[in-house]
């Protein structure tokens, strides 16, 4: 079955960076949008940044515009997630997920999710 196994999560201070990894298994990948979504605690899970399955269209949450970048390594079957600038705000679970080729905003379009990574930011 598919698999999407996130890496690269931890504890960083504010104004710290970290990359996020998502590598798939036993999926098309190059066929497939990938999407990173976030839930912070009491919060329901939020749209962050998304890719075509071509690389070519991305798109990105105002909150994290400037600050985030996704991207994709379609020989590695790995999506990524840089990010910069990092607030307390950006504290949560963060899950990477997966649809047929068109990227979307909405967690409803994606069929396949890992189990996330915790990203927590300290002030």
């Amino acid at each position: 079955q598919v698999q999407l196994v996130e890496s690269g999560g931890g504890l960083v201070q504010a104004g710290g960076s970290l990359r996020l990894s998502c590598e798939a298994s036993r999926l098309t990948f190059s066929s497939y949008a990938m999407g990173w979504f976030r839930q912070a605690p009491g919060k329901e899970r939020a749209f962050v940044a998304s890719i075509r399955w071509s690389g070519d269209t991305t798109d990105y949450a105002d909150s994290v515009k400037g600050r985030f970048a996704i991207s994709r390594d379609n020989a590695k079957n790995t999506v990524y997630l840089q990010m910069n600038s990092l607030k307390p705000d950006d504290t949560a679970v963060y899950y990477c997920a997966a649809r047929p080729l068109l990227n979307y905003r909405s967690a409803n379009e994606y069929v396949y999710w890992g189990q996330g990574t915790q990203v927590t930011v300290s002030s």
